[in-house]
């Protein structure tokens, strides 16, 4: 029972763990980077579709993306979701066969307000370690038939293993913010 509370944890946990540096991933940094797409969604047909599943992406340059749709028909769609893409801020032109997205030089400025977003989507990130763990401490809590002693030492368990998570998010973080503030 306890083993199978602390294993459900662990997972969920990992799971934040690896959505956290997903997440990261979609902030850029100095280069462009086909992850950096990741979440822009092209109205194809009247569907919101990921872009990857539209068109591939190459890195043609440090800071230019080639994007090739697919489907020739959807490349308007494409450039159009892409131009209105904020976050990633690339201007867009297509020569009738691919795209081509061109990321601007970033600004100390800029590169600050991207730090801020990643410590803001760390802070999430720890905000569902700690669900995790208080659903399990809860669930550990709802065990009549084991001994205090051994729900004890579980939640001391509990607790190292959402130490160890909250420190691969804070390393993680820090590897994006030294990635950011990289000249």
């Amino acid at each position: 029972m306890i083993s199978d509370v602390l294993a459900e944890a662990s997972e969920k946990m990992n799971k934040a763990v690896d959505a956290a540096k997903e997440d990261f991933s979609t902030v850029r940094t100095g280069r462009a980077n086909p992850a950096l797409f990741q979440k822009v969604l092209v109205d194809y047909y009247g569907t919101p579709t990921p872009l990857q599943q539209l068109a591939s992406m190459v890195n043609q340059e440090a800071r230019t993306l080639i994007i090739t749709p697919f489907d020739k028909s959807a490349l308007k769609d494409i450039e159009k979701a892409i131009a209105a893409a904020h976050h990633i801020g690339a201007s867009v032109g297509n020569d009738g066969n691919v795209i081509r997205a061109t990321l601007p030089e970033l600004t100390e400025e800029r590169r600050k307000d991207f730090v801020k977003v990643v410590r803001e989507k760390a802070e999430q990130a720890r905000v569902s370690l700690r669900n995790v763990r208080r659903k399990a401490k809860d669930d550990l809590d709802a065990l009549t038939e084991v001994g205090e002693d051994e729900i004890a030492r579980a939640e001391k368990e509990l607790e190292a293993s959402t130490k160890a998570h909250v420190d691969a998010i804070d390393d993680a973080l820090k590897r994006k913010e030294a990635e950011l503030l990289e000249v």
